[in-house]
């Protein structure tokens, strides 16, 4: 008797696993893309490939989809508005084992995977470190075999591509999608209705039960597309779903008709542009409803999707919370909580009580900055007009939440106006972070600074109310990414010495530090670390024509532009280093190459004339001829993944220099780290936590501590007596006053240099001395290239704790209390 074939597969096994990828190669390139090998493009190859790695994905990704499923296991769902994927060829070659066999396929027609792979686009949906975190946990939580799936947006344009002229951020469209993505999959069946606007209908049924109908409202359909994520070396393919907006008429066929053909596309672009572009410019009242429409389109969408899931193995919602946890990254996505509860009350009929239980027990909570100014707030009227039967939820939350408070804890008006969801004024405003607090079961902070600042500050009666929900999980980095992918001559040294475990244990790292004192081993890694520089010298060259002395210390500071972070005091410290040779040129320094790169919001004046001014002190420094190669400065435009897997591995010194107190974590201060760069960096975010680990004589630390801060704010700080006192703080100040370093364009900096005199809020002035004393040091040690070598070696042997799988595993066992499912092909 024939055996019942039970394969959830249409293929059959064997045969799969007996056909090569060089024949898969082949027929993509001749039957999908109809070329051969004379006509083939660059390309072409590119894209054969992609769906050949793709293909060896899929049977991964359909098992282990049954498996969650067959096993009614609890999922984790992470809810991002941002993913800062990069490109995922390489990622996905090096976590299933295929890079060799592929560098093989490609060189039998004399190309070089290197070059294939940088033909991809960068997959940058994603502003900086919080995108990037959310891809890092996708890539942990398959390698850790969590059942995990992701949730976001399929931006069109994702953050914008940045060039640089005349010393100015210019932005431009990101068209990553221009020629498709290969790596993604439609999945037409998976399509939601998401409403906006209209009217709710209050109605008594016969039992007296009040019903809400949200009516008349302007619908958008999302469609949702697919990205496999695969973990490493393992079975594990997990899942990012994003949603991409589509109009529920294409056009309007009697506008059309009558010649009116800009009216009858109206309502298709109006629908479309949710998920046009990555942060709408918000400083107009229309790009606020859009910013709103879209947070709340992916919500909708992705609870629509969690809800189907769940339901095909279960018929009610008892169990809705023991099989569900959904992580809220940042503020974006907390209107999920207002949402739930409007599907459990008014599509499932549940009361309220019961559904606020299942609410709470489903969502946590992660903050990003420890920033006031910076934790979302809503306008009312906004939230009214768009989301009318949302803005009734969260006042009826408010007011339980409010009730129960004056109830068990305070009657004080000021205490229960910082702790309500509604903030009273002209114009009122619903405040985000504190729906997610009173509507989640943990809220954590990613560095534990930041979450002691949460406790006592910023939510300190939250915490007061809630202890046992606020939790830290520091931030991480995947090593796949950030070491064996990003710095492949450094893993392959790593891995001769201690062997592949540190690719899914980084704590083994550990085992390098028995080779600081072995001298062939030191200059083994100073050749590697000579090697990435000259590659990042190449492309410095070739795309911004600025030679490079290959012996001088790279000096990076490399993220988003903020005032706090403080890219301003570098420049003051490039500047000081100018004047010290200028004043003698036979001044026997340390050469530097200090790097910048980084995009500032488009509408965020002050940070883009920094920019302005490092572009300009790069132009006077980099053609002095008193300077040479003592001294160069340049700023790298359009940062993205791809462009920090090229610098991070060539730093020597990482600047992490933000105002203490103002950094949540950081995971730039990681990456570095982890590829031998030896920080810079104030007692803030994770750097408190990296010298933990390095210990104290492998950092630098400079400046005032957190409370610091606080205190010399509350006592009446004066940036004028640190400018009047520092001969040398002076002296640069000056020269910017005077115009040295724009004189084509006087007056430029002026709004800068009043704003550091008179105000100073990040507090450059005050660190200015300790800081450029802690780079002399930095200086003295780059001479003793031995000592500096061991000091490189011993960060990263102690970086294991920063890996995101013991992020991740934090997560899942302090918050989501999710356990690994093993994935076996049949």
């Amino acid at each position: 008797m024939k055996k019942e074939d039970t394969s959830i597969f249409f293929t059959d096994s064997e045969t799969l696993e007996s056909y090569s990828l060089s024949n898969q190669f082949a027929e993509h390139l001749e039957f999908i893309l109809v070329k051969d090998r004379y006509t083939a493009t660059k390309d072409d190859y590119y894209y054969s490939l992609a769906l050949s790695i793709r293909d060896r994905l899929i049977r991964k990704w359909l098992r282990t989809q049954h498996i969650y499923k067959q096993q009614d296991t609890k999922r984790v769902y992470y809810l991002s508005l941002e993913f800062l994927m990069g490109r995922l060829m390489g990622n996905a070659l090096i976590n299933m084992g295929f890079y060799e066999e592929c560098r093989d396929i490609l060189l039998r027609d004399k190309n070089k995977l290197e070059d294939i792979i940088d033909i991809e686009h960068d997959m940058a949906l994603g502003n900086g470190g919080l995108g990037r975190l959310a891809a890092c946990y996708l890539d942990s939580m398959a390698t850790r075999e969590l059942p995990a799936f992701g949730y976001g947006i399929r931006y069109e344009y994702g953050i914008f591509r940045q060039d640089i002229e005349n010393g100015n951020q210019v932005e431009h469209p990101d068209n990553w999608l221009s020629y498709g993505n290969p790596w993604e999959i439609l999945r037409r069946e998976l399509t939601y209705r998401v409403q906006f606007f209209g009217e709710v209908k209050v109605f008594t049924d016969e039992n007296g039960k009040l019903h809400f109908n949200w009516v008349n409202t302007d619908d958008v359909l999302a469609v949702g597309y697919d990205v496999p994520v695969p973990g490493y070396n393992n079975n594990t393919v997990n899942n990012l779903r994003l949603w991409a907006a589509k109009a529920t008429q294409e056009f309007d066929f009697k506008d059309f008709n009558s010649g009116n053909y800009l009216a009858s596309v109206e309502a298709k672009n109006e629908s479309e542009n949710i998920s046009k572009v990555l942060y709408p410019n918000d400083t107009y009242v229309e790009g606020k409803f859009l910013r709103l429409k879209q947070q709340y389109f992916f919500v909708s969408a992705s609870l629509q999707d969690i809800i189907r899931k769940y339901k095909i193995n279960h018929n009610g919602f008892g169990q809705f919370a023991e099989k569900t946890a959904i992580q809220l990254n940042d503020t974006h996505p907390v209107i999920a909580i207002p949402e739930l509860m409007r599907i459990l009350m008014d599509q499932e009929g549940l009361g309220w009580d019961e559904s606020w239980k299942i609410t709470n027990n489903v969502f946590a909570y992660t903050n990003h900055t420890v920033v006031p100014e910076a934790l979302e707030e809503w306008s009312v009227n906004i939230m009214q007009d768009l989301l009318p039967r949302h803005m009734q939820i969260i006042y009826e939350i408010n007011q339980r939440f409010l009730d129960d408070v004056r109830m068990r804890y305070t009657q004080d008006p000021e205490i229960i106006k910082a702790l309500s969801i509604i903030k009273e004024g002209d114009e009122k405003r619903v405040k985000m972070a504190n729906l997610a607090i009173v509507g989640s079961n943990s809220i954590n902070g990613v560095a534990a600074l930041h979450t002691e600042i949460l406790k006592k500050t910023i939510f300190a009666h939250f915490f007061a109310l809630f202890p046992e929900k606020f939790k830290n999980v520091t931030n991480g980095i995947t090593p796949r990414r950030w070491l064996k992918t990003a710095n492949p001559d450094l893993a392959q040294l790593i891995s001769e010495k201690t062997g592949d475990e540190w690719i899914t244990d980084l704590d083994k790292l550990n085992k390098l530090e028995k080779f600081t004192k072995d001298k062939r081993f030191l200059e083994n890694w100073r050749s590697v670390k000579s090697g990435n520089k000259q590659q990042l010298i190449e492309y410095i060259q070739k795309e911004h024509y600025v030679v490079i002395n290959p012996d001088s210390m790279f000096d990076v500071q490399v993220k988003r532009f903020h005032e706090y972070k403080r890219q301003l005091l570098n420049v003051l410290h490039v500047i000081t280093l100018y004047n010290r040779i200028k004043e003698n040129p036979n001044l026997d320094v340390v050469p530097r190459t200090v790097i910048f790169a980084g995009k500032a919001a488009p509408a965020y004046i002050q940070a883009k004339q920094v920019i302005k001014l490092i572009n300009c002190v790069s132009d006077v420094v980099n053609n002095d001829p008193d300077i040479g190669d003592k001294l160069k400065v340049i700023f790298l435009k359009n940062y993205s993944v791809t462009l920090a897997e090229k610098i991070i591995p060539a730093a020597d010194l990482s600047e992490q220099i933000s105002t203490a107190g103002l950094e949540a974590s950081g995971t730039g201060n990681m990456k570095f780290a982890l590829n031998g760069a030896l920080t810079i960096g104030t007692m803030d975010g994770a750097n408190v936590e990296i010298r933990e680990e390095v210990g104290d004589d492998n950092i630098f630390i400079f400046g005032l501590l957190s409370d610091e801060v606080v205190a010399m704010k509350k006592s009446g700080y004066n940036p004028r007596e640190y400018y009047e006192k520092d001969p040398e703080l002076k002296r640069v100040i000056d020269m910017m006053e005077h115009n040295y370093f724009n004189r084509l364009e006087p007056g430029l900096f002026k709004p800068m240099i009043e704003g550091l005199m008179n105000i100073d809020y990040y507090l450059l002035f005050a660190d200015y001395r300790a800081y450029i004393d802690c780079q002399d040091r930095v200086s003295e040690l780059y001479k003793n290239k031995d000592e500096w070598t061991r000091k490189s070696i011993l960060n990263v042997a102690r970086m294991g704790k920063f890996s995101s799988d013991r992020s991740i595993m934090d997560y899942a066992n302090n918050i989501w209390k999710v356990k690994p499912v093993k994935i076996d092909i049949l």
